[in-house]
């Protein structure tokens, strides 16, 4: 499975990207008190979820994980992630940067793809 450095780079800014946006989007979501708690939860939240929920032996990160998880599952889990962030960025007015961000992660996957046959055999 190849681990394109540029590829990997790539996919690297899209994790730091995903939690900025979700940052910032919770950062507009509430007022007061519970504003910090959600700027620090949220990202929080998905940093643990990317991180905990891997499939063992990915090439593509360190093959270690916490909780094994079948590949289906981790795609699921990326999917949503990256899908929410383009969400986040159209509900905070960011249209362009939605679609570019977007636009991205399917080159991410176009050039992923044999990730994407080995985790869909993973179980």
């Amino acid at each position: 499975m190849s681990k394109h450095p540029i590829n990997m780079a790539i996919r690297f800014i899209l994790e730091i990207v995903m939690l900025v946006v979700s940052a910032v989007w919770a950062w507009n979501q509430e007022q007061g008190n519970y504003r910090y708690l959600f700027v620090i939860g949220l990202p929080v939240l998905f940093a643990a979820l990317w991180g905990i929920f891997a499939v063992r032996h990915d090439p593509s990160r360190s093959g270690k994980t916490v909780i094994a998880t079948p590949g289906m599952l981790r795609l699921i889990i990326e999917f949503s992630l990256f899908g929410f962030v383009c969400w986040a960025l159209f509900d905070l007015g960011a249209q362009t940067a939605a679609l570019i961000f977007l636009l991205i992660v399917f080159v991410h996957y176009f050039f992923s793809i044999d990730r994407i046959k080995w985790l869909l055999k993973q179980k």
